[in-house]
């Protein structure tokens, strides 16, 4: 009786602690991939105008960050189109969601352009620092990244993203991170 219930009791955890270092699963949920975490909460990028943005401004939110060129070709509208449908579709959650644009050649967008994704933030950098801390196969802006509301740099979704796995994705953190509380630092 007493074996039996040794085993009833202590299967489990050792059958848990196999489980955990010796299987992998081969599916997961998330579509983007998880990154091992880049803080950019103390970040401090120089803007082209001699302006400083801090990523502190955007704590407490959740954060599509790219990174392209002022001329922006299509594939740099469609991540636009992308970061600002998929935020459109949250619903009564899109205000925790912010949209930066890290522009790389440190000049201003078109005008019509900047009028078209209005509510994307323009980060017009001064030198390539930061795009160096990107965690990007191949060149930074084949990526959309997400950053976390604590400011860890945390998914990227590669070139040509399906948006409707990105929304999905998205609408679990939002829905996983509702009682997160923030604390100041």
């Amino acid at each position: 009786m007493i074996a039996l219930i040794f085993l009833v009791c202590v299967l489990p955890s050792f059958g848990s602690y196999a489980l955990y270092l010796f299987w992998r699963p081969e599916k997961f949920v998330n579509y983007g991939d998880l990154i091992k975490p880049v803080p950019l909460v103390d970040v401090t990028v120089r803007e082209r105008d001699g302006e400083e943005f801090h990523f502190t401004d955007l704590r407490g939110k959740w954060v599509f960050l790219m990174a392209d060129v002022s001329s922006c070709d299509d594939h740099c509208r469609q991540k636009l189109y992308f970061m600002r449908q998929v935020r459109l579709t949250q619903g009564n959650e899109q205000h925790r969601i912010e949209r930066l644009w890290l522009v790389t050649d440190g000049r201003q967008p078109a005008a019509e352009l900047a009028a078209e994704y209005a509510g994307t933030q323009q980060v017009l950098l001064a030198d390539r620092a930061l795009l160096a801390r990107l965690p990007a196969t191949g060149d930074a802006s084949d990526h959309i990244f997400v950053v976390d509301p604590v400011g860890n740099l945390m998914m990227r979704y590669a070139r040509d993203p399906d948006p409707s796995r990105m929304k999905r994705d998205i609408a679990r953190l939002l829905r996983v991170s509702a009682g997160w509380v923030q604390r100041e630092r």
